[in-house]
């Protein structure tokens, strides 16, 4: 039987060797695949990816703030309701109160 150091000294050989062959494989995998792109002439949307371009033309935009508090806080309506705002509510306050006019 194997010692504990004997097996750890055959799994890191096989450890390297299953790196190697990862790597191997992925190239070869890499090489067919633009080979077969280049034959059918196939692009990123072909393949169903999103192209950078479409990834880039997302900016983030802010949304209208759409109820304010009494000290300023604010809340565009979306998601669950703040905690200051329901701790008003709790108090017999009404939600339309805090409505921002547009």
């Amino acid at each position: 039987m194997a010692t504990y150091r004997e097996l750890l000294e055959q799994r890191e050989t096989l450890e390297q060797q299953i790196a190697e062959a990862r790597q191997t494989e992925v190239a070869a995998a890499i090489a067919q695949a633009k080979q077969l792109i280049g034959e059918y002439g196939l692009t990123a949307a072909d393949c169903g990816f999103r192209g950078l371009a479409a990834l880039a033309g997302k900016t983030k935009t802010t949304v209208a703030v759409k109820f304010r508090g009494p000290n300023g806080e604010t809340w565009s309506g979306r998601g669950k309701a703040p905690n200051w705002l329901t701790s008003l509510e709790s108090q017999g306050r009404h939600r339309d109160e805090f409505l921002v006019s547009r």
